[in-house]
Formats: structure tokens, sequence, C-alpha cells
């Protein structure tokens, strides 16, 4: 064995080993390898995406919390508008029945007094007649009288 002929045939092996390898080996690596990295970058913009979408949708929470506050607290507002107005209606309508009841009942006073004087003035003049009877020891007729009594209660 000669040391000039294994280092040929060893150099001429590496050669071929080196080119085989640049050739069929080296290619698919080199691809899986720029793949991975392609989708590790990927998922790192991903990843940095989400995270701008999470602060966006954080921010867009933030933003319906405020608005959702602010129109309840205008809700309330208006709620309490209506309730004061309905307590003021339920106050006129209270105090215009309370008008109405009041006249009511002076009314009915003004007519229970008509009805009074009326009997007084019947009762008065049947004292009258009673009293004229008396003086005049006979009895006056009131039916052949109707007209005289009338303007004597009418006078009373």
């Amino acid at each position: 064995m000669n040391l000039n002929a294994t280092l040929f045939f060893q150099m001429i092996v590496f050669f071929v080993l080196g080119w085989f390898t640049m050739k069929f080996v080296w290619p698919p690596l080199t691809k899986a390898i720029e793949d991975r990295r392609q989708k590790i970058a990927d998922g790192l913009a991903a990843a940095d995406k989400g995270k701008a979408d999470l602060a966006q949708a954080q921010a867009r929470i933030s933003l319906i919390e405020a608005s959702a506050k602010s129109e309840n607290h205008a809700r309330m507002l208006e709620a309490e508008k209506q309730a004061a107005a309905i307590i003021d209606e339920a106050r006129r309508e209270a105090e215009a029945e309370k008008a109405r009841i009041i006249a009511q009942a002076k009314q009915d006073a003004e007519q229970e007094v008509q009805r009074a004087r009326d009997g007084l003035r019947a009762d008065v003049a049947n004292l009258a007649v009673k009293g004229a009877e008396q003086i005049l020891k006979r009895e006056v007729n009131a039916q052949a009288h109707a007209e005289l009594l009338n303007q004597l209660k009418a006078q009373l």
C-alpha cells in the first residue's frame, strides 16, 4: 500500500462525498432550515400581531364600557326626570281632584242649606197659618189660599 495512492484515493472520495453532500444532502437541509426559520418568523409576527390586536380589543372594550356607563347614566337621569314628571302629574291630578271634591262638597252644602231654608219656610208658613187659624178661630183652607201661601213663603 502506497501512502500516496491512499492519500490520492482518500482525496477523491472526500471530493466525491463533498460533491454528493453539496448536491443531494445540503439543499434539503438548507430548505428545511429556511422553512423552520420562516415558520418561527411567522409565529413571532403572529404573536406581535396578536399582542397588537389584544391591545386594540382592550382599548375598544374600554371605550364600550365608558359608552355603556355614560349611556346608563343618561338613562338613569331620564328615568329620574320621568319619575319626577309622573309625580308632578299625579300631584296636579290630586290637586284637581281635591278642588273638584271641595267644589262638590260646597255645592252639596249649598243645596242642603237651600233645602233647609225651603223646609224652614214651609214650617214657618204652616206655623203662620196655624197662628192665623188660632187667631181667627176658624180653619183656613190651604188649597183655596195656595197662591197667598206661596207669596208668604217667597217673602220668608
